[in-house]
């Protein structure tokens, strides 16, 4: 089944449908309500709230309480669960992402930078794995974080686990303890090898030219905190056009070096152009190797006997 007939057209938003450790389940991902910590109260709609009698006096306007503070991005709130960041950290996190991928030189780059930035960035995860399926080639795999590293390799040589499920299906699947799920055996037998407990599988969309998913481990037994899980989607929904661009320039540069390849052979056979092309084509058949990388070489070799 090809990359385009998996992709549904309608682009997916954090508004993903988020699916439990049971298919007919779901998590509502949306923030918890804070309490007001100037009356003492729970916030409405909390049921229990109970006012406290004495109010500070205003201070120009202002109740005298103490400020609260949120935890930045990649720390972790004082109950060891993640929170979502404010709208500012947020805009901070993003920022960083945008300048680490589209400085990657191509994909592959891009997915492994994107791993090793959520494994350090967000609270409490143990690994972060990035799956890109194209059309006619294997995987393109990334990760960081060494520990639940065999989970990720038997789900890989299986096919089967919340990574691939949430590629196929084009949902977030969450795992509240995949140590226990029995939908997939092998991988809780080296999940409880390993300590991981929840894990959250985020699709990523390349419109036209892939899809796949991220995987964000945990070790503590309930799952990415949905709080958290807000953050995700928007980082993962960065990395989808991040990493679309990066895929663009990557294609622009193979299909010059393409044309410049073919014009070297045509500068040497004195042929045409739909020959040039169709003996890259052969030649990389026959070595086995990509047409790019065929090209590549051929331009190398073009210009080191130009200087001798």
């Amino acid at each position: 089944m090809s990359a385009p007939q998996r992709s549904i057209g309608r682009r997916l938003t954090p508004r993903r449908r988020t699916t439990a450790s049971t298919p007919e389940t779901t998590i509502a991902v949306a923030p918890r309500a804070a309490a007001d910590p100037d009356s003492g109260r729970e916030a409405e709609g909390v049921p229990g709230g109970k006012a406290r009698r004495g109010r500070r006096p205003r201070r120009n306007g202002r109740r005298g309480s103490a400020k609260t503070r949120r935890p930045a991005p990649g720390k972790a709130s004082r109950s060891g669960r993640g929170e979502p960041a404010h709208p500012i950290e947020l805009a901070g996190l993003l920022h960083e992402l945008s300048v680490r991928l589209l400085g990657a030189d191509d994909v592959p780059q891009a997915l492994d930078r994107l791993a090793a930035f959520v494994t350090a960035a967000l609270p409490g995860m143990l690994r972060c794995s990035v799956a890109l399926i194209g059309e006619g080639s294997p995987p393109t795999l990334a990760a960081s974080g060494s520990q639940g590293r065999s989970v990720d390799d038997v789900q890989y040589a299986t096919g089967e686990g919340p990574g691939l499920e949430a590629a196929r299906t084009r949902t977030v699947v969450a795992v509240r303890d995949l140590a226990a799920d029995e939908r997939w055996p092998e991988l809780a037998a080296r999940a409880r090898a390993e300590d991981v407990h929840g894990v959250a599988s985020v699709p990523l969309d390349i419109p036209r030219t892939a899809v796949g998913s991220v995987s964000f481990f945990t070790g503590r037994p309930g799952g990415v905190d949905p709080e958290a899980l807000l953050t995700v989607l928007a980082v993962v929904n960065q990395a989808e056009v991040l990493v679309g661009e990066v895929h663009r320039r990557e294609a622009l540069r193979e299909g010059t070096a393409v044309d410049r390849a073919a014009g070297v052979i045509i500068a040497q056979r004195g042929c045409g152009v739909r020959e040039a092309y169709d003996v890259l084509r052969d030649t990389a058949q026959r070595l086995g190797l990509p047409r790019e990388e065929v090209a590549e070489r051929l331009i190398a070799a073009a210009a080191r006997n130009a200087d001798g």
